[in-house]
């Protein structure tokens, strides 16, 4: 927690000032917490395993992950068959992005700029969003195939919400102040919504944006691992069938790094187009 000490003085009174001091652990460099919280990890995780706490064909040792993790990177260095897989699921989530971001960003607008949306659309939306995502790879593959339309249906569908709640959150951020300035010098509600909304809205769409970014994995993954195909989520359901679980951690590695790149695309557009915004933390990652 942030301590905070008040000023001293012979004139301490109503108006005291108080001043933050740093947290000790919040003064350790950010590459040095990282390495010493995944040298405890790792160590718990060993201790873990050659204690026999837990079996080895549920959770493996760090070094029989290890061993798979070069292993998978031989192999898609060398261009073998976990290459085709990677891409396979890389062009997943890519389509699945672009496409939730499309239709994310369309409702949303008719969410945050109409009545219609608000009161009409919405309210499907909710209901659709509690509803266990999972349930509706089945149908996807019954209306889709087997082929990777299915899956980019799936990771479309996981990945679609949080946009639309994000771009309505978004242009209500305005305030009521710039919106009756704009509506005194004659603009349009399209220019309102061009020059005013939007460009306000940015963080929040953006907020949107990584939240999908994780989201849209999840889908693509599921819908490999259910519903066949040849991406890294099929390979994951074929190693689990053979209980192989030193490839299926590596497996799993070597997806969050996917992740994290697509994730990370997000945060370094939001940095080039929402330069203005300073309301995030210094050092943060987005």
């Amino acid at each position: 927690m942030t301590d905070t000490t008040p000023e001293t003085g012979p004139n301490t009174g109503p108006d005291t000032i108080w001043i933050e001091h740093e947290a000790l652990i919040d003064r350790i460099p950010r590459w040095v917490a990282m390495t010493l919280l995944f040298v405890v990890v790792v160590g718990i995780w060993d201790l873990v395993t050659r204690m026999g706490w837990v079996s080895r064909i549920i959770l493996p040792t760090p070094g029989e992950t290890l061993d798979d993790l070069i292993f998978v990177g031989q192999n898609l260095m060398s261009g073998g068959y976990m290459l085709e897989a990677l891409w396979t699921t890389t062009l997943t989530v890519f389509y699945g992005f672009v496409i939730a971001i499309g239709i994310g960003f369309s409702l949303g607008v008719l969410v945050g700029e109409t009545k219609f949306g608000e009161r009409a659309v919405m309210p499907y939306l909710v209901a659709i969003d509690t509803m266990p995502k999972v349930a509706f790879a089945p149908l996807f593959i019954a209306w889709l195939g087997f082929d990777i339309a299915s899956k980019v249906a799936l990771a479309a569908f996981i990945a679609t919400f949080p946009i639309v709640v994000a771009t309505a959150a978004g242009l209500y951020a305005a305030s009521e102040n710039e919106r009756m300035l704009f509506k005194s010098i004659g603009a349009t509600r399209m220019q309102t919504l061009l020059r005013l909304k939007l460009p306000n809205g940015l963080p929040y769409i953006f907020t949107g944006l990584k939240i999908a970014a994780v989201g849209v994995m999840a889908g693509a993954i599921t819908g490999e691992f259910l519903g066949g195909g040849r991406g890294f989520g099929a390979l994951i359901r074929q190693s689990a069938s053979q209980l192989d679980t030193p490839r299926v951690f590596a497996l799993i590695l070597y997806l969050s790094l996917l992740g994290l790149a697509l994730y990370f695309s997000v945060v370094w557009m939001q940095r080039r187009f929402v330069f203005w915004n300073k309301s995030e933390r210094p050092g943060g990652v987005g």
